[in-house]
Protein backbone atom coordinates (compact mmCIF):
# COMPACT_ATOMS: atom_id res chain seq x y z
CA UNK A 1 0.00 0.00 0.00
CA UNK A 2 2.91 2.33 0.72
CA UNK A 3 4.04 1.92 -2.92
CA UNK A 4 0.79 3.34 -4.29
CA UNK A 5 0.63 6.17 -1.75
CA UNK A 6 4.15 7.30 -2.61
CA UNK A 7 3.59 6.88 -6.36
CA UNK A 8 0.42 8.97 -6.20
CA UNK A 9 2.22 11.66 -4.21
CA UNK A 10 5.05 11.88 -6.76
CA UNK A 11 2.67 11.83 -9.71
CA UNK A 12 0.66 14.70 -8.23
CA UNK A 13 3.79 16.80 -7.64
CA UNK A 14 5.03 16.13 -11.16
CA UNK A 15 1.72 17.08 -12.73
CA UNK A 16 1.78 20.32 -10.75
CA UNK A 17 5.20 21.02 -12.29
CA UNK A 18 6.96 20.79 -8.92
CA UNK A 19 9.86 18.75 -10.22
CA UNK A 20 11.08 16.14 -12.68
CA UNK A 21 9.71 12.64 -12.17
CA UNK A 22 13.12 11.01 -11.82
CA UNK A 23 14.35 13.50 -9.27
CA UNK A 24 11.12 13.24 -7.26
CA UNK A 25 11.37 9.45 -7.22
CA UNK A 26 14.98 9.32 -6.04
CA UNK A 27 14.51 12.10 -3.52
CA UNK A 28 11.59 10.18 -1.96
CA UNK A 29 14.01 7.76 -0.19
CA UNK A 30 11.53 4.94 -0.88
CA UNK A 31 12.83 1.46 -0.09
CA UNK A 32 12.35 -0.11 -3.53
CA UNK A 33 13.25 2.80 -5.81
CA UNK A 34 13.24 0.75 -9.04
CA UNK A 35 9.71 -0.53 -8.40
CA UNK A 36 8.49 2.97 -7.60
CA UNK A 37 10.29 4.42 -10.62
CA UNK A 38 8.63 1.93 -13.01
CA UNK A 39 5.13 2.48 -11.59
CA UNK A 40 5.34 6.28 -11.68
CA UNK A 41 6.80 6.53 -15.17
CA UNK A 42 4.42 4.02 -16.74
CA UNK A 43 1.39 5.62 -15.08
CA UNK A 44 2.52 9.02 -16.32
CA UNK A 45 2.87 7.76 -19.90
CA UNK A 46 -0.72 6.43 -19.86
CA UNK A 47 -2.04 9.41 -17.88
CA UNK A 48 -4.48 10.69 -20.52
CA UNK A 49 -5.99 7.23 -21.11
CA UNK A 50 -6.29 6.51 -17.40
CA UNK A 51 -8.05 9.82 -16.77
CA UNK A 52 -10.55 9.03 -19.52
CA UNK A 53 -11.25 5.57 -18.06
CA UNK A 54 -11.69 6.95 -14.55
CA UNK A 55 -13.97 9.77 -15.75
CA UNK A 56 -16.20 7.51 -17.89
CA UNK A 57 -16.68 5.01 -15.02
CA UNK A 58 -17.04 7.73 -12.35
CA UNK A 59 -14.55 5.80 -10.24
CA UNK A 60 -13.44 8.76 -8.13
CA UNK A 61 -17.03 9.65 -7.23
CA UNK A 62 -17.91 6.05 -6.40
CA UNK A 63 -14.81 5.19 -4.37
CA UNK A 64 -13.80 8.62 -2.94
CA UNK A 65 -10.24 7.93 -4.13
CA UNK A 66 -8.13 10.95 -5.07
CA UNK A 67 -7.36 11.07 -8.81
CA UNK A 68 -3.56 10.46 -8.59
CA UNK A 69 -4.09 7.40 -6.38
CA UNK A 70 -6.89 6.12 -8.64
CA UNK A 71 -4.59 6.44 -11.65
CA UNK A 72 -1.74 4.35 -10.23
CA UNK A 73 -4.17 1.68 -9.00
CA UNK A 74 -6.05 1.50 -12.32
CA UNK A 75 -2.77 1.37 -14.23
CA UNK A 76 -1.54 -1.66 -12.29
CA UNK A 77 -4.93 -3.35 -12.51
CA UNK A 78 -5.49 -2.94 -16.26
CA UNK A 79 -2.07 -2.39 -17.86
CA UNK A 80 0.63 -3.22 -15.32
CA UNK A 81 1.46 -6.47 -13.56
CA UNK A 82 -1.59 -6.62 -11.30
CA UNK A 83 -2.38 -4.98 -7.97
CA UNK A 84 0.28 -5.39 -5.31
CA UNK A 85 -1.91 -4.44 -2.39
CA UNK A 86 -4.69 -6.00 -0.38
CA UNK A 87 -7.42 -4.68 1.88
CA UNK A 88 -10.07 -2.12 1.00
CA UNK A 89 -8.35 -0.66 -2.06
CA UNK A 90 -7.99 -4.01 -3.80
CA UNK A 91 -11.61 -4.91 -2.97
CA UNK A 92 -12.88 -1.64 -4.44
CA UNK A 93 -10.84 -1.98 -7.65
CA UNK A 94 -11.80 -5.62 -8.17
CA UNK A 95 -15.46 -4.73 -7.66
CA UNK A 96 -15.23 -2.22 -10.52
CA UNK A 97 -12.80 -4.20 -12.72
CA UNK A 98 -15.37 -5.24 -15.36
CA UNK A 99 -16.51 -1.65 -15.89
CA UNK A 100 -12.89 -0.40 -16.05
CA UNK A 101 -11.91 -3.11 -18.56
CA UNK A 102 -14.92 -2.26 -20.73
CA UNK A 103 -13.95 1.42 -20.74
CA UNK A 104 -10.41 0.51 -21.83
CA UNK A 105 -11.77 -1.72 -24.62
CA UNK A 106 -14.01 1.07 -25.92
CA UNK A 107 -11.04 3.44 -26.14
CA UNK A 108 -9.05 0.85 -28.13
CA UNK A 109 -11.93 0.31 -30.56
CA UNK A 110 -12.38 4.05 -31.05
CA UNK A 111 -8.66 4.58 -31.74
CA UNK A 112 -8.39 1.44 -33.87
CA UNK A 113 -5.60 -0.20 -31.86
CA UNK A 114 -5.19 -3.57 -30.21
CA UNK A 115 -2.06 -3.04 -28.09
CA UNK A 116 -2.03 -0.92 -24.93
CA UNK A 117 1.29 0.64 -25.99
CA UNK A 118 -0.42 2.14 -29.04
CA UNK A 119 -2.55 4.26 -26.70
CA UNK A 120 0.44 6.30 -25.55
CA UNK A 121 0.27 9.90 -26.82
CA UNK A 122 2.74 11.16 -29.42
CA UNK A 123 4.24 13.60 -26.90
CA UNK A 124 4.91 10.74 -24.46
CA UNK A 125 6.55 8.70 -27.23
CA UNK A 126 8.76 11.66 -28.14
CA UNK A 127 9.86 11.90 -24.51
CA UNK A 128 11.16 8.34 -24.70
CA UNK A 129 13.06 9.16 -27.89
CA UNK A 130 14.63 12.37 -26.52
CA UNK A 131 17.39 10.87 -24.46
CA UNK A 132 19.03 14.01 -23.18
CA UNK A 133 22.52 13.86 -21.71
CA UNK A 134 22.95 13.49 -17.97
CA UNK A 135 24.26 16.79 -16.62
CA UNK A 136 26.14 17.21 -13.34
CA UNK A 137 26.95 20.60 -11.90
CA UNK A 138 30.11 20.47 -9.83
CA UNK A 139 29.48 22.18 -6.49
CA UNK A 140 32.50 24.46 -6.30
CA UNK A 141 31.65 25.29 -2.67
CA UNK A 142 32.87 21.80 -1.75
CA UNK A 143 35.23 20.72 -4.50
CA UNK A 144 36.67 21.74 -7.87
CA UNK A 145 36.02 20.64 -11.43
CA UNK A 146 39.58 19.29 -11.69
CA UNK A 147 39.27 17.15 -8.54
CA UNK A 148 35.88 15.81 -9.65
CA UNK A 149 37.26 14.86 -13.07
CA UNK A 150 40.22 13.05 -11.45
CA UNK A 151 37.91 11.20 -9.06
CA UNK A 152 35.68 10.00 -11.91
CA UNK A 153 38.65 8.95 -14.05
CA UNK A 154 39.88 6.78 -11.18
CA UNK A 155 36.44 5.17 -11.13
CA UNK A 156 36.84 4.07 -14.75
CA UNK A 157 35.18 6.95 -16.61
CA UNK A 158 36.83 8.23 -19.81
CA UNK A 159 37.25 11.99 -19.99
CA UNK A 160 37.02 13.66 -23.41
CA UNK A 161 37.93 17.17 -22.35
CA UNK A 162 35.82 20.22 -23.06
CA UNK A 163 33.04 19.90 -25.62
CA UNK A 164 33.13 22.33 -28.56
CA UNK A 165 29.75 21.89 -30.22
CA UNK A 166 26.32 20.47 -29.45
CA UNK A 167 27.30 17.34 -31.39
CA UNK A 168 29.95 16.62 -28.74
CA UNK A 169 27.15 16.23 -26.16
CA UNK A 170 26.14 12.85 -27.61
CA UNK A 171 28.00 10.43 -25.36
CA UNK A 172 27.90 6.67 -24.79
CA UNK A 173 28.95 4.34 -22.03
CA UNK A 174 31.24 5.66 -19.30
CA UNK A 175 32.51 8.69 -21.21
CA UNK A 176 32.04 12.28 -20.09
CA UNK A 177 33.02 15.81 -21.09
CA UNK A 178 33.09 19.35 -19.74
CA UNK A 179 30.44 21.74 -21.02
CA UNK A 180 31.53 24.43 -23.48
CA UNK A 181 29.30 27.19 -22.04
CA UNK A 182 29.19 26.60 -18.28
CA UNK A 183 32.56 25.26 -17.09
CA UNK A 184 31.25 23.74 -13.83
CA UNK A 185 28.96 21.36 -15.75
CA UNK A 186 30.04 17.82 -16.66
CA UNK A 187 28.14 15.84 -19.30
CA UNK A 188 27.49 12.08 -19.33
CA UNK A 189 25.53 9.60 -21.42
CA UNK A 190 21.73 9.66 -20.85
CA UNK A 191 21.50 6.45 -18.83
CA UNK A 192 24.24 7.34 -16.35
CA UNK A 193 22.77 7.25 -12.83
CA UNK A 194 24.36 9.21 -9.99
CA UNK A 195 21.56 9.08 -7.41
CA UNK A 196 23.45 6.54 -5.30
CA UNK A 197 26.90 7.92 -6.04
CA UNK A 198 29.11 9.24 -3.24
CA UNK A 199 29.69 12.59 -4.98
CA UNK A 200 25.94 13.22 -5.17
CA UNK A 201 25.16 12.10 -1.62
CA UNK A 202 28.00 14.23 -0.25
CA UNK A 203 26.78 17.31 -2.12
CA UNK A 204 29.89 17.54 -4.31
CA UNK A 205 27.78 17.37 -7.47
CA UNK A 206 24.23 18.56 -8.15
CA UNK A 207 21.92 16.73 -10.57
CA UNK A 208 20.76 19.70 -12.61
CA UNK A 209 19.90 20.09 -16.28
CA UNK A 210 22.14 22.50 -18.15
CA UNK A 211 19.23 24.78 -19.05
CA UNK A 212 18.41 25.15 -15.35
CA UNK A 213 21.97 26.35 -14.72
CA UNK A 214 21.67 29.19 -17.24
CA UNK A 215 19.86 31.76 -15.02
CA UNK A 216 22.55 31.90 -12.31
CA UNK A 217 25.33 31.75 -14.92
CA UNK A 218 23.83 34.71 -16.81
CA UNK A 219 23.12 36.77 -13.66
CA UNK A 220 26.74 36.22 -12.53
CA UNK A 221 26.61 38.24 -9.28
CA UNK A 222 30.00 39.30 -7.92
CA UNK A 223 31.25 38.15 -4.54
CA UNK A 224 29.97 40.29 -1.72
CA UNK A 225 26.79 41.43 -3.48
CA UNK A 226 23.26 41.06 -2.10
CA UNK A 227 21.19 38.62 -4.16
CA UNK A 228 17.56 37.56 -3.93
CA UNK A 229 16.34 34.26 -5.40
CA UNK A 230 12.74 35.41 -5.53
CA UNK A 231 10.88 32.16 -6.31
CA UNK A 232 13.30 29.59 -4.96
CA UNK A 233 12.36 25.89 -4.73
CA UNK A 234 13.91 23.40 -4.30
CA UNK A 235 17.07 25.54 -4.28
CA UNK A 236 19.39 24.27 -7.03
CA UNK A 237 19.64 27.71 -8.61
CA UNK A 238 20.17 29.26 -5.18
CA UNK A 239 23.10 26.97 -4.44
CA UNK A 240 24.51 27.74 -7.90
CA UNK A 241 24.34 31.47 -7.11
CA UNK A 242 26.14 30.88 -3.83
CA UNK A 243 28.90 28.95 -5.59
CA UNK A 244 29.36 31.70 -8.18
CA UNK A 245 29.62 34.26 -5.38
CA UNK A 246 32.06 32.17 -3.33
CA UNK A 247 29.30 31.65 -0.72
CA UNK A 248 28.10 35.21 -0.26
CA UNK A 249 24.35 35.44 -1.08
CA UNK A 250 21.05 36.70 0.42
CA UNK A 251 18.11 34.41 0.25
CA UNK A 252 16.97 28.01 1.06
CA UNK A 253 17.54 24.69 4.12
CA UNK A 254 18.35 21.03 3.94
CA UNK A 255 19.42 21.09 0.28
CA UNK A 256 21.43 24.27 0.72
CA UNK A 257 23.24 23.03 3.80
CA UNK A 258 24.04 19.75 2.03
CA UNK A 259 25.45 21.83 -0.79
CA UNK A 260 27.60 23.77 1.66
CA UNK A 261 25.64 27.03 1.41
CA UNK A 262 26.01 28.98 4.65
CA UNK A 263 25.25 32.52 3.49
CA UNK A 264 21.53 32.14 2.87
CA UNK A 265 18.54 33.63 4.69
CA UNK A 266 15.46 31.50 4.00
CA UNK A 267 12.15 33.35 3.92
CA UNK A 268 8.86 31.47 3.56
CA UNK A 269 6.60 34.23 2.32
CA UNK A 270 4.76 35.55 -0.73
CA UNK A 271 7.25 37.40 -2.94
CA UNK A 272 4.55 39.80 -4.10
CA UNK A 273 4.02 40.87 -0.48
CA UNK A 274 7.69 41.65 0.12
CA UNK A 275 8.30 45.37 0.65
CA UNK A 276 11.27 46.31 -1.57
CA UNK A 277 11.94 49.40 0.55
CA UNK A 278 12.09 47.59 3.89
CA UNK A 279 15.48 47.46 5.65
CA UNK A 280 15.60 43.73 4.97
CA UNK A 281 15.40 44.05 1.18
CA UNK A 282 16.27 47.60 0.16
CA UNK A 283 19.93 46.70 -0.48
CA UNK A 284 19.15 43.84 -2.90
CA UNK A 285 21.29 44.35 -6.00
CA UNK A 286 20.66 41.18 -8.03
CA UNK A 287 17.48 39.13 -8.44
CA UNK A 288 16.93 35.73 -10.00
CA UNK A 289 13.23 35.45 -10.84
CA UNK A 290 12.07 31.99 -11.94
CA UNK A 291 8.30 32.13 -11.27
CA UNK A 292 5.72 29.36 -11.56
CA UNK A 293 5.11 28.47 -15.21
CA UNK A 294 3.45 25.85 -17.38
CA UNK A 295 6.54 23.61 -17.25
CA UNK A 296 5.99 22.95 -20.95
CA UNK A 297 9.74 22.84 -21.56
CA UNK A 298 10.30 19.91 -19.19
CA UNK A 299 10.60 16.89 -21.46
CA UNK A 300 9.34 14.45 -18.84
CA UNK A 301 6.30 16.62 -17.97
CA UNK A 302 5.10 17.74 -21.38
CA UNK A 303 1.44 17.03 -22.09
CA UNK A 304 -1.53 18.35 -24.05
CA UNK A 305 -2.64 20.65 -21.22
CA UNK A 306 0.31 22.91 -21.98
CA UNK A 307 -1.76 24.65 -24.67
CA UNK A 308 -4.66 25.54 -22.34
CA UNK A 309 -4.98 29.24 -23.22
CA UNK A 310 -6.89 30.17 -20.08
CA UNK A 311 -4.17 28.64 -17.90
CA UNK A 312 -1.40 30.27 -19.92
CA UNK A 313 -3.07 33.68 -19.66
CA UNK A 314 -3.40 33.29 -15.90
CA UNK A 315 0.25 32.25 -15.55
CA UNK A 316 1.46 35.09 -17.78
CA UNK A 317 -0.47 37.64 -15.72
CA UNK A 318 1.14 36.30 -12.53
CA UNK A 319 4.61 36.27 -14.10
CA UNK A 320 4.24 39.85 -15.32
CA UNK A 321 3.14 40.96 -11.86
CA UNK A 322 6.18 39.26 -10.29
CA UNK A 323 8.57 40.81 -12.81
CA UNK A 324 7.21 44.32 -12.33
CA UNK A 325 7.44 43.89 -8.56
CA UNK A 326 11.03 42.68 -8.81
CA UNK A 327 12.05 45.74 -10.82
CA UNK A 328 10.77 48.00 -8.02
CA UNK A 329 13.65 47.13 -5.65
CA UNK A 330 15.47 50.45 -5.28
CA UNK A 331 19.08 49.19 -5.45
CA UNK A 332 18.50 46.56 -8.12
CA UNK A 333 21.27 46.48 -10.74
CA UNK A 334 20.53 43.30 -12.71
CA UNK A 335 17.71 40.75 -12.91
CA UNK A 336 17.40 37.42 -14.69
CA UNK A 337 13.89 36.33 -15.65
CA UNK A 338 13.62 32.65 -16.56
CA UNK A 339 10.99 29.96 -17.12
CA UNK A 340 10.98 26.30 -18.11
CA UNK A 341 8.26 27.10 -20.63
CA UNK A 342 8.32 27.05 -24.42
CA UNK A 343 5.37 29.42 -24.82
CA UNK A 344 5.89 32.97 -26.09
CA UNK A 345 3.04 34.14 -23.88
CA UNK A 346 5.05 33.32 -20.73
CA UNK A 347 8.38 34.48 -22.11
CA UNK A 348 8.92 37.21 -24.70
CA UNK A 349 5.44 38.70 -24.20
CA UNK A 350 5.93 39.04 -20.44
CA UNK A 351 9.33 40.71 -20.83
CA UNK A 352 8.14 43.07 -23.58
CA UNK A 353 5.07 44.13 -21.64
CA UNK A 354 7.11 44.76 -18.50
CA UNK A 355 9.75 46.85 -20.27
CA UNK A 356 7.05 49.05 -21.74
CA UNK A 357 6.25 50.30 -18.23
CA UNK A 358 9.81 50.10 -16.86
CA UNK A 359 11.95 52.09 -19.26
CA UNK A 360 14.66 52.52 -16.62
CA UNK A 361 15.67 48.90 -17.38
CA UNK A 362 16.96 47.48 -20.64
CA UNK A 363 17.58 44.05 -22.11
CA UNK A 364 21.19 42.92 -22.26
CA UNK A 365 22.28 40.35 -24.90
CA UNK A 366 23.42 37.11 -23.27
CA UNK A 367 25.71 34.32 -24.53
CA UNK A 368 26.05 35.65 -28.12
CA UNK A 369 27.17 32.26 -29.47
CA UNK A 370 24.16 30.40 -28.01
CA UNK A 371 22.40 28.64 -30.93
CA UNK A 372 18.76 29.42 -30.08
CA UNK A 373 17.71 33.03 -29.50
CA UNK A 374 14.53 34.62 -28.18
CA UNK A 375 11.66 34.97 -30.61
CA UNK A 376 11.41 38.23 -32.54
CA UNK A 377 11.65 40.99 -31.53
CA UNK A 378 13.81 39.92 -28.56
CA UNK A 379 16.93 38.17 -29.89
CA UNK A 380 18.85 39.45 -26.84
CA UNK A 381 17.16 36.67 -24.84
CA UNK A 382 17.96 33.00 -25.22
CA UNK A 383 15.94 29.82 -25.49
CA UNK A 384 16.89 26.18 -24.97
CA UNK A 385 15.32 23.02 -26.38
CA UNK A 386 16.05 19.29 -26.77
CA UNK A 387 16.75 19.66 -30.49
CA UNK A 388 18.99 22.74 -30.61
CA UNK A 389 20.80 22.66 -27.25
CA UNK A 390 20.25 19.06 -26.00
CA UNK A 391 18.52 20.31 -22.85
CA UNK A 392 15.04 20.81 -21.49
CA UNK A 393 13.11 23.74 -22.89
CA UNK A 394 14.00 27.02 -21.19
CA UNK A 395 13.89 30.81 -21.57
CA UNK A 396 16.29 33.37 -20.06
CA UNK A 397 16.27 37.19 -20.21
CA UNK A 398 18.77 39.53 -18.54
CA UNK A 399 17.48 42.99 -17.55
CA UNK A 400 19.86 45.72 -16.39
CA UNK A 401 19.18 49.13 -14.90
CA UNK A 402 20.01 51.96 -17.29
CA UNK A 403 22.84 54.28 -16.39
CA UNK A 404 22.79 58.04 -16.97
CA UNK A 405 24.99 57.58 -20.02
CA UNK A 406 22.81 54.95 -21.67
CA UNK A 407 21.12 56.31 -24.82
CA UNK A 408 17.36 56.21 -25.09
CA UNK A 409 16.66 53.64 -27.77
CA UNK A 410 13.55 53.58 -29.89
CA UNK A 411 13.21 50.60 -32.18
CA UNK A 412 10.66 48.83 -34.26
CA UNK A 413 9.91 45.15 -34.30
CA UNK A 414 11.44 44.80 -37.76
CA UNK A 415 14.90 45.82 -36.65
CA UNK A 416 16.17 44.97 -33.21
CA UNK A 417 19.86 45.10 -32.43
CA UNK A 418 21.90 44.23 -29.40
CA UNK A 419 20.85 46.31 -26.43
CA UNK A 420 17.68 47.63 -28.08
CA UNK A 421 14.50 48.03 -26.09
CA UNK A 422 11.27 47.22 -27.82
CA UNK A 423 7.98 48.97 -27.15
CA UNK A 424 5.48 46.11 -27.39
CA UNK A 425 1.81 46.27 -28.23
CA UNK A 426 -0.50 46.36 -25.20
CA UNK A 427 -2.19 43.28 -23.78
CA UNK A 428 0.80 40.96 -24.21
CA UNK A 429 0.09 40.63 -27.94
CA UNK A 430 2.88 40.04 -30.39
CA UNK A 431 4.71 43.28 -30.99
CA UNK A 432 4.65 43.39 -34.74
CA UNK A 433 1.94 45.33 -36.57
CA UNK A 434 1.80 48.65 -34.71
CA UNK A 435 5.15 50.43 -34.70
CA UNK A 436 6.27 53.98 -33.93
CA UNK A 437 8.63 55.88 -36.19
CA UNK A 438 10.51 58.76 -34.59
CA UNK A 439 12.20 61.39 -36.76
CA UNK A 440 15.60 62.83 -35.91
CA UNK A 441 14.05 66.16 -34.87
CA UNK A 442 11.51 64.45 -32.60
CA UNK A 443 14.20 62.30 -31.03
CA UNK A 444 16.35 65.40 -30.46
CA UNK A 445 13.48 67.29 -28.82
CA UNK A 446 12.76 64.26 -26.60
CA UNK A 447 16.35 63.96 -25.47
CA UNK A 448 16.87 67.76 -24.98
CA UNK A 449 13.69 69.59 -23.86
CA UNK A 450 13.40 73.15 -25.24
CA UNK A 451 14.16 76.08 -22.94
CA UNK A 452 11.08 78.38 -23.00
CA UNK A 453 13.29 81.44 -22.36
CA UNK A 454 15.18 81.03 -25.63
CA UNK A 455 13.83 81.66 -29.14
CA UNK A 456 13.04 78.66 -31.24
CA UNK A 457 15.17 78.49 -34.37
CA UNK A 458 14.55 74.97 -35.62
CA UNK A 459 12.65 76.30 -38.66
CA UNK A 460 15.72 78.06 -40.13
CA UNK A 461 18.48 75.98 -41.67
CA UNK A 462 22.03 76.44 -40.47
CA UNK A 463 23.26 78.37 -43.59
CA UNK A 464 20.65 81.10 -43.05
CA UNK A 465 21.95 81.68 -39.51
CA UNK A 466 25.47 82.14 -40.85
CA UNK A 467 24.38 84.61 -43.59
CA UNK A 468 22.42 86.69 -41.10
CA UNK A 469 25.36 86.92 -38.72
CA UNK A 470 27.63 88.05 -41.63
CA UNK A 471 25.18 90.77 -42.66
CA UNK A 472 25.03 92.15 -39.13
CA UNK A 473 28.82 92.17 -38.99
CA UNK A 474 29.07 94.07 -42.29
CA UNK A 475 26.56 96.66 -41.08
CA UNK A 476 28.53 97.24 -37.91
CA UNK A 477 31.78 97.71 -39.81
CA UNK A 478 30.38 100.18 -42.41
CA UNK A 479 31.59 103.78 -42.24
CA UNK A 480 29.02 106.61 -41.88
CA UNK A 481 27.44 107.53 -45.21
CA UNK A 482 28.34 104.24 -46.80
CA UNK A 483 25.36 102.42 -48.26
CA UNK A 484 24.76 98.92 -49.37
CA UNK A 485 22.03 96.56 -50.51
CA UNK A 486 20.76 96.08 -46.94
CA UNK A 487 20.76 99.72 -45.90
CA UNK A 488 17.12 100.35 -46.80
Amino acid sequence: MALYVKAAEILEKAEKKQGALKTLVYDSKFGNVKQLFALVFETHKFSAVLEEIIASTKLVKLTKLRLPLAKVLVYDLLIGHGLKCGGAWKAVLLKNRARLQAALARIKVRQGVSDNQDLISDSAKQQDQQNLPRYLRVNTLKTSVEDTVDYLKREGFTYRGQARTVDDLTLKGKTFAQDMDIPEILIFSPKTDFHDHFLYKAGHVILQDKASCLPAHVLDPPAGSVVLDACAAPGNKTSHLAALMKNRVCTMSTLLLRAGVTCHQLKHQDFLKVDPHSPEYREVEYILLDPSCSGSGMVCLRDDSDTDQARLSSLAAFQLKCLKHALSFPCLKRLVYSTCSIHRQENEDVVSSCLQDNTHFRLVPVLPHWPERGLKPLPQCLRASPTSTRTHGFFVALLQRRSDTDPVEVTTTDSVGDGDIVSPCAGQKRAAESECEVSDSEEQSELTPADPTEPTQHSEPAPAHKKRRKRKKRKKNKTPGESGPDSH
